[in-house]
């Protein structure tokens, strides 16, 4: 299985959409997997998997805004298609009458 460290900037909505799914609160400490880099950097990141790769997400403050901000931008495409309610007036109005 392929193992690929990634941004949050560089996230398509595919793995953005996975991360929500597994993280729906947020991470935890017990979720972060810590290693260092070829640059000997200290990394933290989060693990998404697909059938074929291991996502390392790289975490940062941006990445929970992002998580958050498409969590939110999901949601309310979802609010949009429920229907409201017409009153009679509404109807008279839209009838001519």
């Amino acid at each position: 299985m392929k193992r690929v460290i990634v941004d949050y900037k560089k996230l398509n909505k595919n793995i953005l959409n996975q991360l929500v799914e597994k993280f729906p609160d947020g991470y935890n400490d017990e979720d972060i997997i810590s290693f260092r880099n070829q640059h000997n950097e200290a990394i933290e990141a989060v693990e998404v998997r697909t059938e074929e790769t291991v996502y390392l997400v790289k975490i940062s403050k941006r990445l929970a805004d992002t998580m958050q901000s498409f969590e939110e931008d999901d949601n309310s495409i979802v609010d949009t298609k429920i229907p409201k309610e017409v009153s009679k007036e509404e109807v008279g109005d839209i009838e001519g009458k």
